[in-house]
């Protein structure tokens, strides 16, 4: 009889070690090592918490065996779990240190109160491997489509059961208007899943711009299959949004292929967003284009691009511009997200006020700075110089081409030009001095005099203060402002004075002149940028473009490297 109660046990541990594996969806090794820990843990109450006691289930057969072991050691610290290798050698005459000598401990039965620390072992590994596997299931699926049954709504967030885990679309990641009752079927994009104490947490979403990718995805084979390419995508969810499609080939429409037979395609993605309106727009590498496309349906004028600040300038036609900034702003912010410039949009007629007053001042400048009349000041102005410095050193025979100058008014004009300039960098000189700005500050190579004044109203006077300076500090920085979009934050200098390279090298070679770094950080990083600028001008593999590149190279000044540092300012 006691032998088919022992045999009944065995078959019962595995029974249940295979029914919680396969219920939970994890190894069944899994459980027997729950299981084994527990009956170690019950054992260790049984004969001692000091002992190191093992267990074991054979997962054929489901017999259970226990063990005390003791390890050999040279210096015996605790006699309960260790053994001199003398001792260990009489009891196993091969015993080396190290090994591990085991004495079989006869089975016992469990009392409630272990029987009960057992199950709390084996319940809370199987809830750590079946969170671990949940995690496991759903990491790899971030980015993909999700379908499961609303389970409950709390506070507003949505609990979706996805059959062995919970998702939860919170109440930032759901469409305005949109109402889940439980059982309701949905649908959402896994964008997040987090490992936590408590489980994984699954995070979901239906107002993600990806969500709108993936449903294109789903329903156009070409989007699916990479031909087209969805470039980017912005969405004010529930109410509109534009995605940009590309064609890798060049007899597929990518706006067509999208949109599909009497619009089947796009209909099939509107009615899964709940009536959301999609503008498909032909995606385009050429900045002002795509900006321009993303702007539909307004028609725009004129685009003036930025790369400093990242903003662009949209010229539009009066009774263009309501469309173009679309109800409360919608089709502008959505452009603006879709293209990534921050876009500021303006009319015809502010424009050209602006390039007025722009007119006035230059030629204001020209008439104070040359001595002349308002007439030949217009003049200059509408020729395009923008500077009494371009003036000054300009080739002659761009001067005396303009109708009504020769020669001798050309030469004049410059003569005037370079004696303002003379007089201003005078000014500005004893400025300089006057705030305290070093000879070898104001004298490295790629300072004005401009620059210089400049440095010393904002405390930057020695060579030291210059190498504490950061490239931000000179050349400006972007932080979010209040409406959360990025906003310019001007540096020291005017913009467009130094590219951040440019300020990069700069700082450096004045922390080799203050000796703060070594000369060769100034020949390494040299060299890195001659790499980059060869690179570039060998992928341009255009001429004329690629003068202009070395031409970049040589920066606003000449950085001749850590030989010349010590003379700098001579």
């Amino acid at each position: 009889m006691a032998a088919v109660g022992v045999s009944a046990n065995r078959l019962e541990i595995l029974q249940i070690a295979n029914a919680v594996a396969q219920e939970k969806s994890i190894d069944k090794r899994i459980v027997l090592d729950a299981m084994e820990e527990a009956i170690q843990k019950a054992a260790r109450s049984r004969y001692g918490l000091e002992h190191d006691i093992r267990a074991e289930i054979n997962p054929d057969t489901g017999e259970t065996r226990l063990w005390r072991v003791q390890t050999v050691v040279e210096t015996v610290d605790n006699s309960v779990t260790q053994l001199s290798l003398e001792d260990a050698r009489a009891i196993a005459a091969e015993a080396e240190i190290g090994n591990e000598l085991r004495d079989e401990l006869p089975p016992f039965e469990f009392g409630r109160v272990a029987a009960q620390t057992a199950k709390q072992v084996i319940t809370q590994k199987v809830r750590d491997a079946e969170r671990e596997r949940q995690y496991a299931d759903f990491k790899d699926r971030v980015g993909e489509i999700v379908s499961g049954v609303v389970k409950r709504v709390e506070y507003g967030h949505v609990i979706v059961d996805l059959g062995r885990s919970e998702g939860v679309i919170r109440r930032n990641d759901g469409m305005p208007r949109e109402a889940f009752n439980t059982g309701d079927r949905v649908r959402a994009y896994l964008y997040k899943v987090v490992r936590e104490t408590k489980g994984p947490q699954i995070f979901l979403s239906r107002a993600h711009p990806s969500f709108m990718i993936a449903l294109f995805a789903q329903e156009v084979p070409e989007v699916y299959e990479g031909v087209i390419e969805i470039k980017a995508c912005a969405r004010d969810p529930g109410s509109r949004a534009k995605i940009g499609v590309y064609s890798h080939d060049n007899s597929i429409d990518p706006v067509g292929a999208c949109v599909g037979m009497r619009g089947a395609r796009v209909q099939a993605v509107v009615s899964e967003l709940g009536g959301e309106k999609i503008d498909i727009i032909p995606w385009s590498p050429d900045d002002a284009t795509f900006i321009v496309n993303a702007l539909q349906p307004a028609e725009v004028s004129k685009v003036v691009i930025d790369e400093d600040e990242g903003r662009v300038e949209v010229v539009v036609e009066e009774s263009q511009f309501p469309l173009a900034i679309g109800r409360r702003g919608q089709n502008v912010r959505l452009a603006s997200q879709l293209t990534g410039w921050q876009i500021d949009l303006t009319t015809e007629a502010a424009d050209s006020e602006r390039r007025q007053r722009e007119f006035r001042e230059r030629t204001d400048l020209f008439v104070r700075a040359l001595d002349a009349d308002e007439t030949l000041a217009q003049l200059l102005a509408s020729e395009g110089f923008e500077t009494v410095e371009e003036i000054a050193y300009v080739e002659i025979d761009s001067l005396s081409v303009i109708e009504g100058f020769d020669e001798e008014v050309a030469s004049e004009l410059q003569e005037r030009a370079r004696e303002y300039l003379e007089r201003l960098t005078a000014e500005q000189d004893a400025r300089r001095r006057e705030l305290g700005v070093t000879d070898e500050v104001a004298f490295m190579d790629g300072v004005t005099s401009a620059m210089a004044v400049k440095f010393g109203e904002n405390g930057v006077k020695t060579i030291d203060d210059l190498a504490g300076l950061v490239p931000d500090d000179l050349v400006g920085w972007k932080e979010p402002g209040p409406d959360g979009k990025p906003k310019f934050q001007p540096g020291l200098l005017a913009k467009g004075e130094m590219t951040r390279e440019d300020a990069e090298l700069f700082i450096l070679k004045a922390r080799v002149i203050a000796g703060w770094v070594e000369p060769k950080a100034l020949e390494d990083a040299l060299a890195v940028r001659a790499a980059a600028l060869d690179a570039e001008e060998a992928e341009l593999n255009a001429s004329g473009q690629a003068e202009d590149i070395r031409a970049r190279g040589e920066g606003l000044f000449n950085l001749r490297g850590p030989d010349d540092a010590g003379n700098s300012g001579s």
